[in-house]
């Protein structure tokens, strides 16, 4: 749970600062609004495929998505 948590709220600052509101963050991904909601309040657990999204629209790879400090 706080893996999940951490990872949303690293999520979310990323896509902050790349000057994304969750609506147009949706849009760039293909990923519902609600979705993304409950996956940067750590609600729900992200399928490999949103990830995969996410980094995208981000210009991340996945290993910059997921470095989440859980300590």
């Amino acid at each position: 749970m706080k893996q999940r948590r951490a990872l949303g709220e690293h999520i979310g600052d990323l896509r902050a600062a790349a000057h994304h509101t969750q609506e147009s963050f949706a849009e760039a991904t293909g990923i519902s609004r609600r979705t993304l909601q409950r996956i940067e309040s750590g609600v729900g657990d992200p399928r490999y495929s949103d990830l995969l999204r996410i980094a995208a629209a981000l210009k991340k790879d996945m290993a910059a998505l997921t470095e989440t400090d859980t300590s």
